[in-house]
This record gives C-alpha cells, structure tokens and sequence, in this order.
C-alpha cells in the first residue's frame, strides 16, 4: 500500500503538472509557429526575388503581407474577447495554413501570379495576428495558474520564441538553398496546422481561453465600444506613449531589414540563403541567451537602462557593418553582440503590460498598441524595396541605420521613461468602478497622454516577428 503521504504527494504532483500543462502547451504552440515563422521569413523574400529578379516586388510582397496585420490589429482585440482565445487561435492557424500551402502548389502548376502570390500573403497577414495576440494575453493567466513569477514566464515565452527563430532561420537557409522555396512554404504550412493541433488539445477547458460570456451581447454599438474602452486605456498613462512611437518607428526599419535588405545582401554579397540562414540563427540564439540571462538575474537591474542599453546594441549596429562590408565573418560578430541587447527588450515590455493592465481588458489594449506599434511595419519593405532600385544597398543601409539610432537615444532623452522603473500603483481614486475609467492606468491625468500597452515583439535587424 502507499503511505498517506505518498499518496498525497503523488496526487500534488499529478496536479501540479495538470497546472503547468496549459502554459507548457502555449509555449510549445508558440515555438511551433514561431520556427515556421522563420521559414516564412526567409522562404517568401526569396521566392519573390526568384520569380521576379526585383527587390522592389519583393518589397510589394512585404507590403501585402504586413498591411493586412496592421488592420486585423486595429480592429480585432473585443472580437478575441467574444470569441474566445482558443478558438481564435485554433481558426488563425488553419486559414495561415492553407494559404501558405496555396502558394507552391499553384507556381507547381504554373498557374501563380504576382497578384495572387500577393493577395495569399494578404490573408496570411490579416489572419495570422489575431491568434498570435490571443495565445500572448494568456500568458498571465497561465502563469498564475502554474505557480510561476510573471517576470519569469515573460523571459520564459521570449526564450522560447528566440530559440524557435534559431532553429527556424538555420532549417531555412539550408532548405532554400538544397530544396527551394516552395519546399520552405509547404514546411510552413505544416507548422500552423501542428500549431492549431496542439491548442486544441492543450487548452480545452481552461476559463481564460473561452468565449467571453457574462458581458453584454456583442452588437456593432458593444463592439464599437469594447474597441474604444481599449484606445482610451491605451491614451491615458504617459510612459507608453513613448515606448510605442519608438517600437512603431523599430519595426518599419526591421521590416525592411529582414524583408528587402538583408535578403538582397545575402545573393549580392554573403553567397545565398545559406549564409542568411546561418547570420539569422545566430542573431536568434544570441537573444534567446539574452532573454534567458534576463529572465535569471535582470529582474533586479533598473529597466530604463536594460532596455536603452539592449536597443542601442541590437538596434544600428547591424545596418552599419553591412554597409561596410562584404563578408559574412563581421557582420555575424556584430548580430551576435545584437542579438544579446535585443534579447531583454521583449521580457521588459510584456512584464510592464501585464503588469499594468486589467486582465478583461488585456486582447483589446493589446490590440490597440499592438495596432499602433505596426502602423510603420507595411511601409518598411515597400520602401526599402524603392530604396534600394533608386540609391543602392549601400546608401540604403546606412540612412536606416542612422534613423536607427536617433530612435533608440529616446530612454535616454525623455524624462517620461523613467516611469519603467516605477512600482505599479491602484489607479487614481475617485475613478468609479464599473466603466471605461475604472481601468485608466496609473498616473493618468489626460487623454493626451498614453496608456500601458505591449508593443509588438521587438526583433531587432538580425531577428523575425511574429508572422505579421
């Protein structure tokens, strides 16, 4: 027989794994999608530049692709609320799924043209950011139910995430190289429907990742009015205000980075996708070292300085050192250094959200900023795409980098980034419960000023996004 105290602990273990399992099931859901993210972000550029010779095409397929995240991330924070974050997630992936797979079967064929390679990248785009948004504002939840630090788990989903775009770019590179494209995309595809899979199985009755069901009915006037509550949040603290501009600004330029730039160096100068690859993978491993280093010891360092210091590494750097050389050996030396610094940006930015904002409002404040964050991000490689027929690559390079850097000097310039390192307080008092204003942030005094919110995973030049 078992001792009593055997028995309990074998049944404390049984339901500590049953705790843990949901957050293991995002993360795991997440490195999925991710490494095919990579596939995506090294497989489209190429295949655009191989069925079309032109980096300003390419830089159209960005356009199409990015677009697209932009207006579903506007628009789609109360309808994951309604939904639910499960379902969403699930259906996200499916419809990806499939019109990742449209592309090579249709250039099989020889059916596919520019509009159509163009118009599948679109729906990917407008499809792929609402379950992206809904397997990330669970990450609290989950931590709560499992037992686990937030700050612990933000570094944790961060890692994960490097680690997925390490495997993903170096498996890309080599594909592309040794298969082609269109075997990269097919590989993708596969990615999203594992993705789908394991979330349905991982999340089935967890509260957190179903439909919204004591609230209001949704209508067009409800749902008008869940997508301003999220806004007006998002308007009402300073601090984030700055941190949006800044990551909106970083994500056109990274955009073009990993879009047009560094694809177009890599066949001009570094030898094909196998040194993209392999640049990529290293950048992606180095953050993920840097993630982890924070999640063990960056808790107790002031952020402000964290976080100016990781983006003033992983930012411009990059930019420079490929305009200056032609060899892959510099320019892997200094994405490892950047992967390192842009590795505690994501950590940093998901802990002071989730912090700050009230979990009901959680998808529609994330999608508002997540919204404001991308509003560059469909510009970054049409214009770098423009760019790079007009000027060249080298000049190119060089003004992006300098715009890089002017960027990244804001922690350091603007009083209002000191509130990073704030204790997070109750909102103000006098606010009723109950409404809108019951969740204005703390030290909220106007709608001029701008409220917590979680700007879009900041890759840095060497890394990839989550598929926008």
């Amino acid at each position: 027989m078992t001792a009593p105290g055997g028995a309990e602990t074998a049944a404390d273990t049984a339901a500590a794994k049953n705790a843990r399992g949901p957050l293991a099931t995002v993360l795991t859901a997440n490195a999925v999608s991710i490494t095919g993210n990579s596939l995506t972000l090294i497989g489209v550029p190429w295949f655009a530049l191989d069925t079309t010779g032109s980096p300003g095409k390419a830089g159209i397929v960005a356009f199409c692709a990015a677009l697209p995240v932009l207006l579903s991330t506007l628009a789609g924070g109360p309808l994951i609320d309604r939904l639910g974050r499960r379902r969403v997630s699930i259906s996200s992936d499916l419809v990806c799924g499939l019109a990742l797979a449209t592309i090579p079967l249709l250039h099989g064929m020889g059916v596919l043209e520019f509009w159509m390679l163009c118009a599948l990248m679109a729906v990917t785009g407008l499809c792929h950011a609402p379950g992206e948004m809904a397997r990330h504002v669970l990450v609290p939840d989950l931590a709560q139910r499992a037992g686990t630090a937030l700050p612990r788990v933000a570094s944790l989903y961060d890692a994960v995430a490097r680690g997925a775009r390490m495997a993903g770019a170096a498996l890309a590179g080599l594909l592309v190289a040794f298969l082609g494209a269109d075997t990269v995309l097919l590989l993708d595809a596969a990615t999203f429907g594992l993705s789908a899979l394991l979330v349905t199985a991982g999340l089935r009755g967890v509260p957190a990742a179903e439909p919204m069901r004591d609230g209001p009915r949704l209508s067009p006037a409800r749902y008008r009015a869940d997508l301003r509550e999220g806004y007006a949040y998002l308007f009402r603290a300073r601090l984030m205000l700055g941190i949006m501009v800044m990551v909106m600004v970083t994500n056109g330029l990274n955009q073009s980075w990993s879009s047009v730039l560094l694809p177009v160096h890599a066949r001009e100068e570094l030898g094909g996708p196998a040194a993209q690859g392999l640049l990529v993978s290293v950048f992606a491993g180095c953050a993920l070292a840097g993630a982890l280093l924070y999640g063990a010891v960056g808790v107790r360092l002031p952020r402000r300085a964290v976080f100016a210091a990781g983006f003033l590494v992983g930012g411009a750097p990059p930019y420079v050192v490929a305009a200056l050389t032609d060899t892959t050996a510099p320019l892997l030396v200094t994405l490892a250094a950047a992967g390192f610094g842009v590795g505690v940006l994501n950590p940093i930015l998901t802990t002071v959200m989730y912090e700050q904002v009230p979990e009901d409002l959680r998808s529609r404040v994330m999608g508002a900023s997540t919204a404001g964050v991308l509003l560059t991000t469909p510009l970054g490689g049409l214009a770098a795409g423009f760019l790079v027929e007009r000027a060249g690559l080298t000049p190119t390079l060089l003004g992006i980098g300098a715009l890089y850097l002017l960027t990244t000097l804001a922690p350091l310039v603007f009083p209002a980034w000191r509130g990073m390192d704030a204790t997070p307080t109750t909102p103000p008092e006098g606010i009723p419960d109950g409404g809108p204003a019951a969740h204005d942030p703390p030290g909220a005094k106007s709608v001029s000023s701008s409220g917590p919110s979680t700007p879009a995973p900041v890759p840095g030049p060497g890394g990839t996004r989550p598929r926008h």
